[in-house]
């Protein structure tokens, strides 16, 4: 055997002579193998037949799913025996164990009156020492074993005796410690399976499974009382000077939290009544120290919550929070008990207590920033962790520390000193081995081995670390509300200034679109003027014209001046004041003989300019041409497909116009359409003309850059001079 984790306890192909195992074929339910002296204390004959038969019970009973267990059953040996039954199934087998009974029944009102008291005393136990102290008496006086240890596994596998109760037949081994090598890996994984063990003689030898024929070795006994125990554990026991011995599991939320370690110096066995009691005491004491455990968590956890809801609620919202943590050393030293609090970033210590100097610390905020443990690092021995911590353990040897992803990389530090601790260890941890065989051996003694540990603190609880972690997010989520505030702060002033600056562009735009107005109000009166004094027709007609270009133009600014978004206008409300404005000019019924059919859609002022200025062109033509000055029917429509733009003006004049246009507000419409990449067309009508300008969305929409403006080109030849 070369490693004690790797010996298959659980499969002895062996059992404690004690008691009797039957091997049954669970399809059949012959008995196909056993172990002990079955032909002296059961039934000579007994291989091959029936477990009914051979047990005298009803063979109804194997087949009742609703009560499997035997163990209500007692059956009758040869010698005057009585065996209990306990039935164990697998695959395909079933293990039957018997054990004698004794005569008198165990499991009196004394017993069930030291069951009820028990939980009582737990309950008035202050904490978990005292309930490992009470239940180490309880368990010896109801064992009646010589010692009995409460036995507490440690954070590093490692045993150490919390509780004792013993008479002189064996030394005390309180606060003695036993290294993790002592109970293996699998004999814990047994532990939590089987919740008791007995071993009444360690002198006993092994009743091997019978016959070899049968294909039974290796057979799994996790589950049988009576399984062989390994030999070097009953070396162990021996070397102990142990004749007897019992362990009763300890289980907290389903761990292995510890044993009741029971040892006699004679041979003793515990009846299956007296087991169960200690299994019931065994799990009443498991419930009181998880309950009296949860307590201290509870109330470390709340004093650790409301010192850290102190400090950050009275952080100062005006202050950063690099200077806020430096305002509250105090109060965040107290938070974990240590030595030594400091907080660190870049250039800046602010320490209280015993720390190393400020260039190791400095050095040692540069190794935690390069950590990958999530802004957390805890050590109880700093100089393994972080080895030139080992040339100061009376400085720090312990460290807790909370690394901050600020603008300045900040960390805070809780440090203990260097406890030396003198460790009693139950003989010498390091068992012996045979010389030049790497083969295991048990010590050989128990007398007390001392260990001085240097270079550690003492530990940091789970609560701590998980208030630490706590206090990190806390910490951050403080200082990116820090920083939004700052932030909001800057865009606060930002957009005031933006507004200041939209304020100035509105009151200048608008007083230059006042200034534009008044110009184009005073260019217009002039041509009105111009062309009451004109001398001929013609120069008349052409002044006219002119005042009603520059009045669509003038109406855009006037909608401008109104509208609160600049540089953008509804054409459809525009075109129908417009159309308004030349009606009231031409004089006459127009407004009577006008029919519109306005689509609304927002475009920018500078294209509604455009569009305006071809559709003035073209009623003033259709004034000129189809109805010879005089008002007639007159319908402007304004439509969207889904990607195009359509502006029709039709009439119903009698006087049939030349296709051909040469004038200035032909070349005016061609060169707007042109650079509005759109087309203008003419269809005859019986009677009248209608012309169709269509433009495409994109070109004339607010959101897209203008189209750039290109030489005039022919179009459609106009009907009107």
């Amino acid at each position: 055997m070369t490693s004690c984790d790797r010996e298959p306890i659980h499969r002895p192909d062996a059992i404690q002579p004690y008691g009797l195992l039957l091997v049954v074929d669970s399809t059949s339910l012959k008995i196909i193998g056993g172990a002990g002296d079955i032909e002296g204390r059961l039934a000579l004959d007994w291989l091959g037949r029936p477990l009914a038969d051979v047990l005298k019970i009803p063979e109804s009973r194997l087949h009742d799913e609703k009560r499997p267990s035997l163990s209500d059953l007692r059956v009758a040996g040869l010698k005057d025996e009585t065996f209990s039954i306990l039935r164990h199934a697998q695959d395909t087998h079933l293990l039957i164990e018997l054990e004698p009974v004794e005569a008198h029944n165990l499991l009196t009102w004394d017993i069930f009156g030291e069951i009820d008291s028990t939980a009582d005393r737990f309950e008035r136990c202050p904490d978990t020492t005292s309930v490992c102290r009470q239940g180490a008496a309880i368990f010896r006086r109801l064992t009646g074993f010589d010692r009995v240890l409460v036995y507490r596994f440690m954070e590093d596998g490692t045993g150490r005796v919390v509780g004792e109760s013993r008479n002189d037949a064996f030394p005390s081994l309180m606060n003695h410690h036993f290294p993790a090598s002592d109970i293996p890996t699998q004999a814990r994984a047994l532990y939590l399976r089987n919740r008791i063990r007995v071993i009444p003689d360690i002198t006993y030898e092994a009743a091997p499974i019978r016959p070899p024929e049968a294909g039974l070795a290796g057979l799994d006994l996790s589950d049988v009382q009576l399984r062989s125990v390994s030999p070097i554990h009953l070396q162990y026991m021996a070397n102990m000077g142990t004749r007897a011995s019992a362990s009763v599991s300890l289980v907290v939320d389903g761990v292995l939290w510890g044993l009741i370690a029971c040892h006699n110096a004679t041979p003793r066995c515990l009846s299956e009544d007296i087991r169960a009691a200690c299994r019931t005491l065994a799990g009443v004491m498991s419930r009181q120290l998880r309950n009296k455990e949860e307590l201290v968590t509870y109330q470390e956890r709340l004093r650790l919550r409301n010192a850290m809801e102190f400090v950050t609620s009275h952080f100062d919202a005006r202050h950063p929070i690099e200077s806020n943590l430096r305002s509250f050393m105090g109060e965040l030293q107290s938070l974990f008990p240590c030595n030594g609090f400091a907080v660190i970033s870049d250039q800046t210590i602010t320490g209280t207590g015993v720390l190393p100097d400020a260039e190791n610390l400095h050095r040692l905020h540069d190794w935690l920033r390069l950590g990958t443990n999530g802004g957390i690092f805890v050590s109880t021995m700093l100089g393994k962790d972080y080895p030139p911590a080992a040339e100061w353990p009376e400085r720090s040897a312990g460290l807790l520390a909370i690394t901050l992803p600020f603008r300045t990389p900040t960390c805070l530090i809780w440090s203990r000193v260097e406890i030396i601790q003198t460790i009693e260890w139950a003989g010498n941890p390091h068992k012996d081995t045979t010389e030049g065989s790497d083969v295991l051996r048990p010590r050989a003694s128990f007398r007390t081995w001392e260990q001085t540990i240097r270079g550690h603190s003492t530990r940091w609880t789970s609560e701590q670390k998980q208030a630490a972690r706590r206090l990190r997010r806390v910490l951050i989520a403080d200082y990116q509300t820090q920083q939004l505030r700052e932030l909001n702060a800057t865009l606060a002033a930002t957009l005031e200034e933006r507004e200041s600056l939209l304020r100035q562009k509105d009151f200048l735009i608008r007083e230059v679109n006042h200034r534009v107005q008044n110009s184009l109000q005073m260019v217009a009166s002039f041509l009105k003027l111009q062309a009451r004094s004109a001398s001929n027709e013609e120069t008349t007609t052409a002044l006219t014209e002119a005042q009603h270009r520059i009045a669509a133009i003038g109406l855009v600014h006037r909608r401008l001046y109104r509208d609160e978004h600049f540089g953008i206008v509804d054409l459809g409300r525009y075109l129908e004041e417009l159309m308004e404005e030349l009606c009231s000019s031409l004089g006459g019924d127009w407004q009577e003989q006008l029919h519109l059919s306005l689509f609304p859609i927002m475009i920018s002022a500078d294209r509604a300019i455009n569009i305006g200025l071809v559709l003035t062109e073209l009623v003033i033509n259709a004034s000129k041409y189809a109805y010879d000055g005089k008002a007639g029917p007159l319908h402007v429509g304004l439509a969207q497909t889904s990607d195009r733009l359509v502006l029709t003006v039709s009439d119903q004049g009698e006087c049939t116009p030349q296709l051909k246009g040469t004038g200035f507000g032909t070349r005016m419409m061609n060169a707007v359409v042109s650079s509005l990449s759109g087309t203008l067309t003419y269809t005859t009508l019986t009677p009248g003309l209608e012309a169709v300008m269509t433009l495409p969305l994109d070109s004339i929409l607010p959101s897209e850059a203008d189209a750039s403006t290109e030489a005039a080109l022919s179009q459609t030849p106009y009907p009107y001079p």
